[in-house]
């Protein structure tokens, strides 16, 4: 699977003037309100292009990763799932630290503490096989962290997908799914995600 979409959070150009209602520069309410739709449906139309699969994991990884549901109660399956998801919670407890102090884009300077620390908890989601491309993954780590991270996701991806943990034929398939528009991007949204999917009642296995 080789799901290549282009998040139109990346492409999309970030307004310059002040989002404030102004007859000089025609910015209302209503017409912020519907940039926000626009947006919100644009990324809800993405996510519904993923697999059953990455679709399921992306909410279970947001209940964990957010603390926004018990985990355990409505992703865990079997033994399996269950195991999965506590070592979920631990791998996750590096998200405290992504959030909070990402390394200036122009300079090295703690770049390896927080790369490094991106490419395990990457590694963790994408070993769990659930994953299958850089959009899916992409479209998760953008809502686990914030919109800040989104310069260092396809080095993390990469790193991560690359390494010996992650097994040959998964590891073929997610390096495969990284566009060249996707890896060398010009620059990055700061724009925030608006969609968060949830876990609905009746969830598809």
């Amino acid at each position: 699977m080789a799901l290549d979409v282009i998040n139109p959070i990346l492409t999309m150009p970030v307004p310059v003037w002040p989002m404030r209602e102004s007859p000089r520069f025609g910015i209302t309410s209503a017409m912020r309100n519907t940039a926000t739709a626009s947006l919100a449906i644009a990324e809800f139309r993405e996510f519904a292009s993923f697999s059953p699969c990455e679709q399921r994991y992306i909410k279970r990884s947001l209940d964990v990763g957010l603390g926004r549901q018990d985990a355990f109660k409505l992703w865990a399956r079997d033994g399996a799932e269950m195991a999965s998801i506590r070592s979920q919670y631990v791998a996750y407890q590096d998200l405290k630290v992504l959030r909070c102090d990402p390394p200036v884009e122009t300079s090295l300077d703690g770049v390896d503490g927080y790369v490094g620390k991106l490419v395990r908890v990457s590694a963790f989601d994408l070993g769990q096989g659930r994953l299958g491309c850089f959009s899916a993954y992409r479209f998760l780590y953008e809502r686990l962290i914030g919109p800040m991270v989104r310069p260092w996701l396809p080095a993390a991806f990469c790193g991560a997908a690359a390494l010996p943990q992650i097994r040959p034929d998964l590891r073929k398939q997610l390096l495969q799914s990284i566009s060249e528009a996707a890896a060398t991007a010009p620059g990055w949204s700061p724009t925030a995600p608006r969609f968060y999917p949830e876990w609905v009642e009746q969830e598809a296995a």
